[in-house]
């Protein structure tokens, strides 16, 4: 068997828009387009950002393509349909137009590359009206190349037009961004992804359900490359046809069915039931992410169907059917409680060790949620007083006392009284009335208030605030007794010479050290004005001032005078003695 002489295309590269009406989900970019061309307003640097395969570098080749056409006469100008069959669209269409230069930014990074771009404007097209360059991915660009590209791209010459692609537009400098003329590609709808595969699949005369298709669409995520590579590796898959089952099978999803399911077996609360669903669809091979993924999706068109309605033409009719019914039981604080617990479950199934046991424990969790009352009903309940709370067993002997409004056990009346006889009968046991459970009355009598712990005094001194801080903290303490010069000490109110032996957190230390201890938010600052000595200070003044008086008596004096060598080592004050002692 003979091979063809073509080789094959993958169907993202056969299927690339080659005008803009086959440019899908892009109509506002393409208008404003329009009307700069029709009017000549055509700016000289264009920046197109979007998510991967929404048609950034095809909507360059297409604006190349609508600045450079002639027309099949040769005479046309430029225009938002290009005919697609003179030299310039032809030889664009196939990357050979030698005035129409596309580089990669991923591997041309450096100031050189640009340096090259630079040298090559100054000269004219060769054959086209406008010289392009189609710089892809240009966030890679490097700090320098794009500091070096700055003075062209702001006043480039008349024939020469910039088209830059990129995904990351936050890592683009605002110096460039402010040069260019920026279209944001949006991300192309699940039914405009899904009507699109439905002509690719067409023309390639393939069958495909159209449940298939929409959970292709579904996951490309509005990427119409993504799509087409996932088609493409399904109509290989089904051998020709490609078949709703044979997708999930392929992309690992889980059954839609299967996943209403378990939903509803969740909602009912049936542990047991949500168990053997997820083992049921992980031994089926369905990832337990998936399973999350697919519980969420459930929870958010559910959501949007309360909003909204159903008429998603993405979902199927039972899909539609089974939505709008939770819709009408399910109140939105219980689906905003189910997303939350699902998407933290999503997440920590993504990191988990043990993934299917991690989603059994998120599932039950849910399970154990959804028999919980709701948060906004209890809420009223306890507000009118309406609550159905289990009688609590009578104690052997009732409490002496209950506090106001507390639960407390007292004596039912009988229903009939019991008539006395007029003789005295054996005595007979008196049957204990039943106890039930009330409110106590508001006159209840009042325990009588415990008396308020007496505040304790301020310190007045620097002394005070020392023993204060000792047995709080003791580097503090030390600190304060050896460098704190007090400036003023006022009430809580307490300045502080600045020292450079004290931290500058000393202030607020001490702040707090005296909160606690007094009870009161006390004021403490360092400033740069002399105050009274430290504790420190004082005592070796106290100790100078002893020394010196021994030193100035005269039997010391007159000991020095005949011993000139001799140094006062060591010295004691003695007490002072009573005459009759």
């Amino acid at each position: 068997m003979s091979e063809s002489s073509t080789p094959y295309r993958v169907l993202a590269r056969k299927y690339r828009p080659q005008n803009f009406n086959e440019l899908i989900g892009q109509d506002a970019m393409v208008t404003t387009l329009a009307n700069a061309i029709r009017r000549g307003r055509l700016a000289h640097a264009f920046l197109l950002t979007g998510v991967r395969g929404v048609g950034k570098t095809s909507t360059a080749r297409l604006i190349a393509k609508a600045l450079n056409c002639i027309g099949p006469d040769g005479q046309g100008g430029p225009t938002i349909d290009p005919c697609g069959v003179c030299e310039p669209c032809v030889a664009i269409a196939e990357g050979r137009h030698i005035d129409v230069v596309e580089m990669d930014a991923a591997s041309h990074t450096s100031i050189d590359d640009v340096r090259e771009i630079i040298e090559a404007v100054r000269y004219a097209s060769v054959s086209a009206r406008y010289k392009i360059y189609i710089i892809d991915e240009v966030h890679m660009l490097s700090k320098s190349a794009f500091n070096g590209l700055l003075k062209t791209l702001e006043e480039p010459p008349a024939h020469v037009k910039f088209l830059f692609a990129t995904t990351e537009v936050n890592k683009v400098p605002i110096t460039v961004l402010s040069r260019c003329q920026r279209f944001d590609l949006r991300r192309i709808t699940a039914d405009k992804l899904a009507a699109h595969f439905t002509n690719v699949v067409a023309a390639e005369g393939v069958e495909a359900d159209p449940e298939a298709l929409a959970l292709i669409a579904r996951a490309a995520e509005g990427s119409a490359r993504d799509g087409l590579s996932i088609l493409d590796q399904a109509i290989a898959h089904g051998s020709g046809r490609v078949e709703a089952q044979q997708v999930r099978d392929m992309l690992g999803l889980s059954d839609r069915g299967a996943v209403r399911r378990l939903f509803g077996e969740m909602l009912k609360g049936d542990a047991a039931a949500v168990l053997a669903s997820i083992r049921g669809q992980y031994d089926l091979g369905v990832e337990p992410v998936a399973m999350l993924h697919g519980l969420l999706e459930t929870c958010h068109a559910i959501t949007r169907a309360k909003v909204a309605g159903t008429d998603d033409p993405a979902l199927s009719a039972e899909e539609r059917e089974a939505y709008g019914d939770w819709a009408g039981k399910l109140g939105f604080a219980t689906l905003h409680r189910l997303w939350q617990l699902l998407l933290k479950g999503h997440g920590e199934v993504q990191t988990a060790a043990m993934p299917i046991e991690a989603a059994e424990m998120a599932l039950l969790r849910v399970v154990h949620a959804s028999q919980l009352p709701d948060p906004g009903e209890l809420a009223r309940r306890l507000a009118s007083g309406d609550l159905n709370l289990p009688v609590a067993p009578a104690p052997a002997q009732p409490p002496a006392a209950e506090p106001q409004g507390a639960l407390m056990a007292v004596p039912v009346p009988a229903v009939a009284a019991v008539p006395t006889p007029t003789a005295a009968p054996a005595p007979t046991p008196v049957e204990t009335p039943p106890l039930a459970v009330v409110q106590a009355p508001a006159t209840a009598s009042l325990p009588e208030p415990e008396p308020e712990p007496a505040t304790p005094s301020l310190p007045a001194t620097g002394e005070a605030i020392h023993a204060l801080l000792l047995p709080e903290n003791a580097l503090i303490a030390q600190l304060f007794h050896d460098y704190a010069a007090i400036v003023r000490l006022e009430g809580e109110a307490l300045l502080i010479t600045r020292h450079q032996r004290l931290p500058q957190t000393f202030a607020g230390d001490v702040a707090n050290i005296l909160k606690r201890c007094t009870g009161r938010t006390w004021s403490v600052a360092m400033v740069d004005e002399a105050g009274t000595p430290s504790l420190l200070a004082r005592i070796r003044a106290e100790e100078d001032a002893a020394r010196n008086a021994i030193l100035e008596s005269p039997l010391v004096k007159a000991a020095l005078e005949a011993f000139p060598d001799a140094e006062l080592i060591d010295y004691s004050v003695p007490e002072k003695r009573s005459l009759a002692s």
